[in-house]
């Protein structure tokens, strides 16, 4: 069938019938709102982004979004501690752009990683997670410190198998396990120093979306402007978008490389 702004309100409002919710329908911006009736906390859909989706994938575009909404507001409903969860607290990375502040004005906790990227930290909820804002450190009289450290153990924790592709004479390794922290595994430092260990040339890394790691074992100045494509391809088809730039890894330390793709291997 044909979707449409209307179809596509009343499709959600019969799977989201819940007397604790209250649902609304913006026409001049095309967005639909779902929040809870007491709190007023919720979610602002963009009608036409789904339509999209939907006319790409189907039902399983509605089905999936349903299911991140009901889940969103279940968090939202939820008191959240960190004690007892220590095992659960993880970093994410973002690009700067990124809020630093909820929708309800609490502030979260963040550290500064590179010009491009800030380091924010997570409560693994399960099927999803809730970034870690002051109000929760204070409540529990932790530090930023203590995160930070709790959130490098355990990524550690983490599995760092890839997948190794080979393009014209450089080695590229991506992480993509769709767990919420494959970006983050940027921040496993004794990987990374595996990893550079074990290259041939320059270890280049990119962290283009929340949900992959690509690093480069760069032994040409093909490998570079091969790195720039993929990871703008990466970039602008993420959910959560992070940083088109590469970086360079050298004496534990990242660094930015600007790449232009001149030399583009030629199609045979």
């Amino acid at each position: 069938m044909t979707m449409t702004s209307i179809k596509l309100k009343r499709i959600l409002e019969e799977r989201l019938a819940d007397p604790g919710y209250h649902t609304s329908y913006n026409r001049d911006k095309d967005r639909f709102r779902i929040e809870w009736k007491e709190s007023k906390q919720g979610i602002t859909i963009t009608m036409p982004n789904v339509i999209a989706k939907y006319n790409e994938r189907g039902e399983t575009a509605i089905d999936d979004l349903v299911e991140h909404i009901t889940e969103a507001l279940r968090i939202m409903n939820e008191e959240h501690y960190l004690t007892g969860m220590e095992k659960d607290i993880y970093p994410v990375i973002r690009s700067t752009s990124f809020p630093t502040e909820t929708k309800a004005g609490k502030k979260l906790v963040f550290l500064d990683h590179t010009a491009e990227t800030r380091i924010f930290y997570a409560l693994d909820l399960g099927k999803s997670y809730r970034l870690i804002d002051d109000v929760m450190l204070k409540e529990e009289r932790w530090s930023k410190e203590r995160i930070h450290e709790m959130a490098l153990f355990n990524i550690r924790s983490l599995s760092t198998d890839y997948k190794m592709d080979q393009v014209a004479g450089n080695d590229f390794y991506f992480i993509a396990t769709q767990d919420g922290y494959d970006a983050s595994r940027v921040l496993n430092e004794a990987f990374l120093e595996e990893m550079k260990a074990n290259s041939k040339g320059e270890l280049a890394i990119s962290v283009p979306h929340q949900d992959v790691l690509i690093l480069g074992d760069i032994q040409n100045k093909t490998g570079y402007d091969i790195l720039a494509q993929m990871t703008m391809k990466f970039f602008a088809e993420g959910r959560i978008p992070v940083t088109s730039l590469s970086f360079i890894y050298d004496n534990k330390k990242l660094e930015p490389i600007f790449i232009l793709a001149k030399n583009r291997p030629k199609k045979k």
